[in-house]
């Protein structure tokens, strides 16, 4: 008999099966992200164990692994599901395509879409190559796919021009969406929200407040149900980012009012707290995050983060301390975000013993990492001209990484060699730079920030040119500017 047969036939109907949860497949499967670990395997292994799997789990595995970006697991059942001659459904061709994109690149796309029964290559498959066009930011090619889909009439749907307007919002073009939604209306194809969102978008990328509200003036004239608490929320950012407070409280009150119609969503809480706080108000934050804990009676870390942060940019200190504490008394698992976020705002107000309190604790409370935590006071430290408690840190973080996990931002390093700028401080910025070196961090903008220190102490670095060749240094115009100026010869030769 042949094998592969006959695991098809145990996928479908075992003899016997066990009665099974049928979470316990996906715990498994998404298990496997990043282990290296076959889900081809784990399949067949759930079988043998005498296990049935349904088509359905499968699925609704695969849309949920999706959901988390775990691709390759994804790709990698859905693969075993053809080798298993497990049938597909048309979508099913159009999602694989999708994770063969993602998981493998965009030309394993292409090969998978061309190989396509031609029975698969449909309307579906059509468009979701699009998308993946779209997303790259391949012009070109998706220009002559949707002409090749509107010669196959698959052009019947806000979809295809959804991913053509995104697609030129992301080349930052966005004169370029308002003739689409000009040719989705001469072909009476209905706009959606996000047709709307975008379009939207495009006239705030321009700087066009009134093209802004007259999309919004559109919606709620020709097609209300389209107005859902994400306009009102898009809406509410185009004004704070324009500085129009008062009428982003305006759009925030409707989004909160369409939100409140329907079922709440903890997504919807969050962005009214960010957008409250952008706007400075921070008695509306306070009142959301109580009607957020009625709602939501379990809240979550992501909720708690979101609005210390909230806090932490309107200056609440007091308000902060509260909620951290709240939050460390209920939480189940401890989240160093949060803990980071208090620490900054607290060394914002140079409460230095309080932050270093918070993160002593956080040290005892989980199993890190820290590295963000020490960045941070490194970064209060160089601030308040400590830079040997600012290195102090920085060590302690070198201690804690293994394997090459961590290295210094680029903010964390221009504030280490800044400082050594302004204090012309030659030997320190070396040694500095031995450092990053050993941490395989010390790049062409690293030497420029170094250079700049021996131009303010007025010295010169005659090995510089040897230097840089010896760290296959990539020469910038900027670096060659300063090398000039570094070396005895005025030459870079």
């Amino acid at each position: 008999m042949n094998r592969g047969r006959s695991m098809c036939t145990a996928v479908v109907a075992a003899a016997g099966p066990r009665r099974d949860n049928p979470e316990r497949l996906y715990r498994r499967l998404s298990a496997l992200g990043g282990s290296g670990r076959s889900a081809a395997k784990a399949l067949n292994d759930y079988i043998m164990e005498g296990r049935k799997i349904q088509k359905y789990e499968l699925d609704r595995c695969v849309k949920e692994l999706r959901k988390y970006r775990q691709f390759q697991t994804a790709l990698e059942i859905m693969e075993w599901m053809e080798f298993r001659k497990i049938n597909y459904s048309l979508p099913d061709y159009a999602v694989r395509l999708d994770l063969t994109a993602k998981a493998k690149g965009i030309e394993a796309a292409e090969s998978y879409f061309s190989n396509l029964p031609q029975s698969a290559k449909n309307k579906l498959t059509y468009g979701s190559l699009l998308n993946c066009y779209c997303k790259e930011v391949m012009e070109e090619k998706a220009l002559a796919l949707y002409k090749k889909m509107d010669e196959l009439n698959y052009v019947d749907s806000a979809l295809v021009f959804n991913n053509l307007m995104a697609l030129y919002m992301r080349k930052k073009q966005p004169e370029k969406v308002a003739p689409f939604v000009e040719e989705m209306k001469r072909r009476e194809i209905r706009l959606d929200t996000f047709s709307y969102n975008i379009w939207m978008q495009s006239y705030a990328s321009l700087n066009d407040m009134k093209g802004v509200e007259s999309v919004v003036e559109e919606m709620q004239s020709q097609d209300e149900d389209e107005c859902d608490w994400s306009t009102y929320s898009n809406l509410a950012s185009i004004y704070v980012k324009a500085q129009l407070y008062e009428k982003a409280e305006v759009a925030l009150k409707l989004s909160e009012k369409v939100m409140m119609s329907g079922k709440p969503q903890r997504q919807t809480y969050h962005f009214l707290i960010t957008l409250y706080a952008n706007t400075g108000n921070l008695g509306e934050v306070k009142r959301i995050w109580e009607s957020l804990k009625l709602a939501f009676p379990d809240t979550n870390n992501i909720s708690y983060l979101l609005v210390v942060q909230a806090l932490c940019k309107l200056k609440d200190v007091e308000g902060l301390k509260e909620c951290f504490e709240e939050w460390q008394s209920n939480c189940s698992s401890y989240d160093m975000r949060l803990a980071n976020v208090v620490i900054r705002a607290y060394l914002s107000q140079n409460m230095y013993e309080e932050a270093l309190l918070i993160f002593k604790d956080a040290t005892k409370r989980c199993r890190g990492p820290f590295f963000k935590a020490r960045e941070i006071f490194m970064a209060y430290f160089l601030d308040n001209r400590q830079p040997d408690l600012a290195i102090s840190y920085l060590e302690e973080a070198i201690l804690e990484t293994k394997d090459d996990e961590w290295r210094p931002s680029p903010e964390t390093i221009a504030a280490f060699l800044n400082y050594f700028e302004e204090t012309k401080d030659i030997d320190s910025a070396e040694n500095f730079c031995k450092i990053l070196k050993r941490l395989n961090c010390l790049s062409s903008n690293e030497y420029c920030l170094l250079l700049k220190v021996y131009v303010a102490a007025g010295e010169f670095l005659p090995e510089i040119c040897q230097r840089l060749k010896e760290d296959n240094i990539q020469i910038s115009p900027e670096l060659e500017e300063l090398v000039e100026k570094v070396s005895p010869s005025r030459s870079t030769t």
